[in-house]
């Protein structure tokens, strides 16, 4: 493999993709190798079958990965349910004014490091903002003049025993050398927000299929994130449920209905499977999503309320994810039900700029700004 191209190997709720690719001009990306594959997922912290992702994992692997030659490491994308954000405020002071150096950065780092466990284990940190002695907030400390420094920084530790089910899987592959884990909520907020939204805070929703995400974005880290095992899948159970129809059924018909769509109350929706005809009223449907996307609208409130250190009321919904786009609508209705600017943010790269490629590019812009680092954390 060129020495430009990285691997990486994206995680979601109901999808897993790996991914050769390296950077292309105006930061795009050039793709060079891509699979996916469909597995059980991921609820409250855990692997709904520990078989099934090795084999998911094993098999994107395969059909990527190992059929380029000089594959040595793979970044892994690890999702908000295995990760735990720890937000921690040290501050170091100076015997006299002086040059702020990368050396006094990363003291200072290691200075606000949180206790590993048994069950975590810290794979990545990141520094919200700086602080100097005249009370000025920066991103790079580096070449100013203080003397003290102040750093808010993110940590994001990942339960153990997912890092040990990812080690087993890799054993199969003795070509790759190293792992490298990069917290997917990290890799999201600081590719898919622009820079001058997160030094004023920013709030990022990816929406998944069994799982989502509600992040707090600042500077170059996390103020805060929580994950909850709600995604659009659960409509589409709810929808099953309500209804009394094939799991199948009620899938098809949320790509059907447009939330936007005028009410027309004699119009129905027809779906076919094995043999049979499903047919409801149109405005039947609708309600019964709009419910359904009623309850995902009241775990984000939570989030909201959960978050105190700033006031957020004015801040933008930004929103993101593979269930964007399976509803018509869904970003309308959840601005009219939270009274708020509701923003839809993906790439901003040809053909790639669709909400379902957010975490995927976002690893991927990650995993090749660490490769001409010497930051990476690996695994072997």
């Amino acid at each position: 493999m060129r020495n430009n191209s990285v691997a990486v190997l994206d995680i979601r709720s109901s999808e897993i993709t790996a991914v050769v690719g390296e950077r292309g001009v105006n930061n795009t990306f050039i793709i060079k190798s891509k699979f996916s594959c469909d597995y059980d997922g991921y609820a409250e912290g855990e692997l709904l079958d520990v078989d099934n992702f090795s084999e998911a994992v094993t098999d994107v692997l395969k059909s990527t990965v190992t059929s380029l030659k000089g594959v040595r490491s793979v970044y892994v994308g690890v999702p908000g349910e295995f990760i735990r954000l720890v937000n921690t405020d040290k501050v170091v002071s100076f015997p006299a004014v002086k040059k702020i150096t990368a050396r006094d950065c990363e003291c200072l780092a290691e200075m606000s490091a949180p206790y590993e466990s048994d069950e975590y284990r810290t794979i990545r940190h990141s520094c919200l903002y700086y602080v100097l002695s005249d009370k000025r907030k920066v991103i790079d400390p580096v070449g100013e003049l203080s003397d003290s420094l102040q750093g808010k920084f993110s940590f994001y530790q990942c339960r153990n025993d997912f890092i040990d089910i990812l080690l087993d899987v890799f054993k199969k592959f003795g070509n790759i050398a190293h792992i490298n884990l990069i917290p997917t909520i990290h890799a999201e907020g600081t590719y898919l927000i622009e820079p001058e939204k997160r030094d004023e805070y920013a709030v990022l929703v990816d929406l998944g299929y069994i799982s989502s995400t509600y992040s707090v974005v600042c500077g170059n880290g996390l103020a805060f994130s929580e994950s909850f095992s709600v995604g659009i899948g659960h409509i589409a159970v709810y929808l099953s449920n309500e209804l009394d129809i094939p799991f199948e059924v009620a899938t098809a018909f949320l790509t059907m209905v447009n939330l936007n769509a005028k009410e027309k109350l004699h119009s129905y929706e027809d779906y076919v499977y094995e043999g049979k005809v499903y047919s409801f009223p149109t405005v039947m449907l609708r309600d019964k999503i709009r419910e359904g996307l009623d309850g995902i609208c009241e775990t984000l409130e939570e989030c909201r309320y959960s978050f105190k250190e700033k006031n957020l009321e004015t801040r933008p919904l930004n929103i993101t994810g593979e269930g964007v786009k399976v509803i018509r609508g869904t970003a309308e209705h959840l601005s009219n039900r939270l009274v708020k600017n509701v923003e839809i943010v993906s790439p901003r790269v040809p053909y790639y700029d669709k909400p379902h490629f957010s975490s995927l590019l976002s690893l991927l812009d990650t995993a090749i700004k660490d490769k001409k680092s010497t930051y990476s954390k690996l695994y072997n």
